[in-house]
């Protein structure tokens, strides 16, 4: 049976199922109604791309930019007790160096560095997962959780963030651009060699030197994308993905128990989610 759906089966078991954005929709309905009124640009380009994050919902990146704005307030404002705790300042800034470093890599990566399965997981841990852990471990922090508690917390955010990144390369072989909201096969299309490509080379190493050429030319490209479709590259991605959301669901599991009603059904809502990143469609 496909590791997916047997995890899904097996292991990921929830007795009722929360939505995860539904628990935070009036505090992100807040900052947003505040960002609104604080809003002011000239620029109609600007202005269009604010109310761009305006019209989103709740779900998915409506928060890029609002974690952004609090990035700005107590990173570049250089407010290291506004939180209450100077660790989680810290925190924030070594997402912003995390991120720096993770689109640096990706613009300047090696031939050989290009097809490094272990490269690749660096690289988005840097960019997707970082921002998602240090968070979580943010709110670990914050909520006076033992160092154990907030490793915990870290590692639930590292996993669901490479796991979220792992069934995005995914769609962005197997959606339309509809679906998806941009250009499918955006990633090739602009040389970036993703998990399934990288499990495919494995199969057929003469893949590498295709890769190796880039993707200029669209005789390349179309190559490239026969080789994904024989290979299992696209099932060993779904299959990694399950792994670190098992491993994400291990963690929470992991905390202490509590008889408190709004932590178990936070708990319950953060399982949830391991699962809607597994089964998302855009």
């Amino acid at each position: 049976m496909d590791a997916l759906f047997w995890w899904l089966n097996n292991i990921y078991k929830i007795q009722e199922s929360v939505d995860p954005f539904s628990l935070v929709a009036d505090e992100l309905s807040l900052v947003a109604n505040r960002l609104r009124s604080m809003m002011v640009a000239e620029v109609p380009k600007l202005a269009l791309a604010a109310e761009y994050f305006f019209k989103m919902g709740v779900e998915g990146k409506r928060f890029s930019p609002t974690v952004a704005s609090l990035l700005h307030d107590d990173v570049l404002d250089d407010a290291g007790t506004r939180c209450g705790n100077p660790q989680v300042v810290t925190l924030l800034v070594t997402v912003v160096e995390h991120l720096v470093t993770g689109e640096t890599m990706q613009m300047t990566t090696s031939a050989e560095k290009h097809c490094s399965m272990e490269y690749y997981l660096q690289k988005t841990y840097y960019k997707t997962a970082s921002l998602i852990s240090n968070s979580c471990k943010a709110i670990a922090l914050l909520a006076g959780q033992t160092a154990e508690g907030s490793k915990l917390a870290y590692n639930y955010g590292r996993n669901l963030g490479l796991a979220y990144q792992l069934i995005d390369d995914v769609l962005d072989f197997t959606r339309t651009s509809a679906t998806l909201g941009k250009g499918s096969l955006s990633d090739i299309r602009h040389g970036i060699v993703t998990a399934p490509m990288l499990f495919a080379i494995e199969e057929f190493p003469q893949l590498q030197a295709i890769v190796h050429e880039g993707f200029d030319d669209p005789a390349n490209v179309d190559v490239a994308l026969d080789y994904v479709g024989k290979s299992r590259g696209i099932e060993r991605t779904r299959e990694l993905a399950a792994e670190h959301a098992h491993r994400a669901v291990e963690a929470i599991e992991a905390l202490p128990k509590s008889d408190d009603e709004d932590v178990r059904i936070s708990r319950r809502a953060l399982l949830d989610l391991t699962q809607r990143v597994l089964t998302r469609t855009k």
